[in-house]
């Protein structure tokens, strides 16, 4: 049976908690597998920086994870143990860090982004209308501040693939990438006295990224994202492992205006300099996992086409 549905009041309608419902054991990953590995097929890709998809991706051997075909695959995923303070009884979590993310051999000399991307449109199906209330919940590690790249700028994303239509219904679906991103000021930049962080969110209705709260302690925290049947983003984030909760409800958006309609996937950003020297900061993600808060007692598999992208939008 399904869990009772959580909501929480919204600027326009009701935001659900994420983790509500069933959690779909086919998507997502607790990393307890001692022989989990990452098969990297290098050179990555960087289609969406040079036009180049350099095939085959790369891929977890559980087949849960991915390679995206625009950007390329952190150069290090590895299974670690789990650091303390970590959910309970969890003995292995993934380390995601990198150091080449743009352009292979060429470095570009500022920020760029690899994707590592969970494989829910395979195990699903296909896309998954919102009408059954997804959500994606993720817990991570956040290191001391000293560990973290000393770099003032993105640092990290908890982000989905989602399709959509403009207010109104009008003009075909399009794909959009609403997410929750960390941003870090470093103290190695002289505008900056002290090392600080907070959570930007993506997007508002304009398309325009807005600061959420600041990130007052590290250590691990929860981050999640839900969608609701009036097509609205919700996006929550609590220190510590616990079980997300109306209190730690952030937001609530139609980012880029659009109504959501179709939930695909959700991924994780790993952003560096890309300098060719400089490693990204070294993060730790555990438990991973998608989760329904209704489904149709005879679910047929659903299936969409993917629209061809838009160029317009920031991924």
């Amino acid at each position: 049976m399904l869990a009772c549905l959580t909501f929480v009041g919204s600027a326009s309608g009701q935001a659900l908690v994420p983790g509500t419902g069933e959690r779909i054991a086919k998507v997502g990953d607790d990393f307890e597998d001692p022989n989990w590995g990452y098969t990297f097929n290098n050179p990555k890709n960087s289609s969406e920086l040079d036009g180049k998809s350099r095939l085959p991706d790369g891929y977890s051997n559980n087949r849960r994870w991915f390679e995206g075909p625009m950007r390329g695959n952190p150069d290090v995923l590895r299974r670690v143990p789990t650091p303390e303070g970590g959910l309970p009884g969890s003995e292995g979590s993934l380390l995601i860090r990198t150091l080449q993310a743009g352009t292979p051999g060429k470095p570009s000399g500022h920020s760029q982004q690899d994707d590592l991307i969970v494989n829910v449109r395979t195990h699903m199906g296909g896309t998954i209308p919102v009408s059954w209330l997804p959500s994606c919940v993720v817990r991570v590690y956040m290191p001391p501040f000293d560990e973290w790249e000393k770099r003032t700028g993105n640092t990290f994303a908890l982000r989905a693939g989602t399709h959509g239509v403009r207010p109104k219904g009008e003009g075909e679906s399009e794909e959009y990438w609403p997410g929750m991103f960390i941003q870090f000021q470093s103290k190695a930049d002289r505008r900056h006295k002290q090392n600080a962080a907070h959570f930007l969110l993506r997007a508002g209705p304009s398309g325009q990224d807005f600061k959420g709260p600041e990130i007052t302690e590290t250590g691990w925290w929860t981050l999640g994202i839900s969608f609701t049947a009036d097509g609205q983003v919700h996006y929550y984030a609590s220190p510590g492992v616990d079980d997300l909760t109306t209190k730690d409800h952030i937001a609530s958006q139609y980012p880029y205006g659009f109504r959501c309609q179709r939930f695909e996937t959700f991924f994780f950003d790993i952003i560096a300099a890309d300098d060719g020297r400089t490693w990204s900061t070294p993060w730790i993600i555990d438990d991973a996992s998608l989760y329904l808060a209704r489904q149709p007692k005879v679910a047929a598999k659903p299936n969409v086409a993917t629209q061809p992208r838009k160029r317009g939008r920031k991924r």
